[in-house]
């Protein structure tokens, strides 16, 4: 075999990289992976709001459940006053009648308070827990996908490994010239850089290449001789 048949033979593999590398690329889970983590970014504003306003709204319903036990208390301290007989004085005795209504009136208050609250909290944890579990779906494909990349990637890793070794094999003891036109060219080409001529058509583009210009190819030096068309270097 001649050097540009070498050539020939370390382009093959070279196209073979070069659909492994667009494999490895563009491997389904990769899609899966980015499918899920922008749904999960599309969702998790909503939660964290969501998750503030809960938590707020915790915060008040515990705060008005303190107000309410201490507004309780204090009813219950006045009841036992006014009941104890150690108050006998009619002002005294309508005074604390007088704060014990005012004392149930504002438990009322903060007792209606407390159950809207409540509501609202009951609502706004159904609506955070819906959130977490399309998150946690959404995280778990994504965990799966993970899984499946890796696994594609080293699958596609040996194979480029083994393809790379024939490769380099093949590419030993070429002249460095012709390897860095070769490079050169495939760089500009679409990974075409040498082209068998078959007949009076370049193999790389399948285009004719003019008559005089066949001449000249087959008198010239091997692998100085390009497809005008597409720059392949070309073997007759």
């Amino acid at each position: 075999m001649t050097d540009l048949d070498h050539l020939v033979v370390v382009q093959e593999h070279d196209l073979s990289l070069d659909r492994l590398r667009r494999q490895r690329a563009t491997l389904p889970a990769r899609s899966d992976l980015a499918n899920a983590e922008s749904a999960i970014a599309a969702i998790t504003p909503g939660l964290n709001e969501l998750t503030a306003q809960r938590d707020v709204v915790a915060r008040d319903a515990h705060r008005l459940d303190d107000e309410v036990a201490s507004v309780r208390e204090k009813s219950v301290a006045a009841d036992k006053s006014l009941y104890s007989g150690k108050v006998t004085a009619i002002k005294e005795l309508q005074a604390l009648q007088t704060e014990i209504d005012q004392l149930a009136a504002r438990q009322g208050v903060l007792e209606d308070r407390e159950l809207e609250l409540m509501q609202t909290l009951e609502t706004l944890e159904a609506e955070v827990a819906t959130l977490e579990a399309q998150i946690h779906v959404h995280s778990d494909a994504a965990a799966r996908a993970r899984v499946e990349i890796a696994a594609g990637e080293a699958d596609m890793d040996a194979q480029i490994a083994v393809v790379v070794e024939a490769r380099n094999s093949e590419a030993y003891g070429l002249p460095d010239a012709l390897l860095a036109t070769y490079e050169l060219v495939r760089g500009r080409a679409n990974g075409v850089g040498v082209a068998r001529l078959v007949g009076n058509t370049c193999q790389g583009c399948r285009l004719s290449i003019p008559a005089n210009e066949i001449d000249r190819i087959k008198r010239g030096i091997p692998g100085e001789s390009c497809c005008d068309n597409c720059g392949a270097i070309l073997v007759p």
